[in-house]
């Protein structure tokens, strides 16, 4: 009990000392919102190299069903992606799609099924899928080829605060992705949790879409400058993630937002 109980003292310190990171970051406090719960059903997949190019071919046979899923506002926004740092094992491609309900991702996947399955996905060695969901969000529209993703995987201390993921995208990610995409280094971001648990409560993911090659750099530059203005920052966040679990992975991407 006494461990929980210095466990919580520790978590709402840190949560206040990212408010006051946040207020000093920008000048003045930024109210951040959160969203409608924003769904999105993701396919990894694992490809043989031979097959690769076949990848491309499968996405499209898809996309007459996802633009009018996008028309009809079924959809907000859907895409593929590629890795481009690869693990013994791991996914080699995705497809995603998202949705403002549960039952928008459903649908579509009921329509992409009915399609029948393409011979590429067959000849995968490794499935998996995934429903998320994200309370904050946000993009430029338009259809953007051959993007650079960016996704980082983060796990919360068993101690921390239960709102800590909204406490951190609300003091720290939200204020600092929201400037970069007004630069236009990026086009999308979003925090995601898992809405379907395939894996522990406490993980989360942070996602961006960089147009170029170049966002990538200008995303690392402005957190390293801005961590190094707030030396509250660091403290506040380690106090609640176990950065042990942390992993990042890189990825070109298609991707069209509403």
């Amino acid at each position: 009990m006494g461990k929980k109980y210095s466990g919580l003292v520790g978590g709402f310190c840190a949560i206040a000392a990212l408010g006051v990171w946040t207020s000093a970051a920008q000048g003045q406090s930024m109210e951040v919102k959160e969203k409608p719960k924003m769904y999105t059903y993701f396919a990894n997949w694992a490809i043989p190299r031979a097959r690769w190019a076949d990848m491309e071919k499968s996405a499209a046979s898809d996309q007459k069903t996802l633009d009018s899923a996008i028309s009809s506002g079924t959809l907000v926004g859907y895409g593929d992606d590629t890795a481009v740092v690869h693990q013994v094992d791991g996914a080699t491609h995705d497809n995603w799609w998202s949705a403002l309900s549960m039952a928008g991702v459903l649908d579509v996947l009921d329509s992409v099924m009915k399609g029948g399955t393409p011979p590429v996905l067959a000849s995968a060695t490794m499935h998996a899928d995934q429903i998320l969901v994200s309370r904050f969000y946000n993009w430029h529209s338009g259809t953007y080829r051959g993007a650079y993703s960016h996704t980082a995987v983060y796990k919360l201390k068993a101690d921390a605060p239960d709102d800590s993921v909204a406490a951190i995208s609300k003091n720290f990610i939200v204020p600092l992705m929201e400037k970069l995409l007004a630069d236009g280094a990026i086009v999308e971001y979003e925090v995601d949790e898992e809405a379907i648990h395939t894996e522990s409560p406490d993980v989360f993911w942070v996602d961006y879409i960089c147009p170029t090659s170049a966002g990538l750099d200008k995303v690392n530059a402005a957190l390293s400058e801005t961590m190094k203005a707030n030396p509250m920052a660091s403290p506040a966040l380690g106090s609640m993630l176990d950065y042990t679990a942390h992993r990042d992975y890189l990825l070109r991407s298609n991707a069209t937002y509403k």
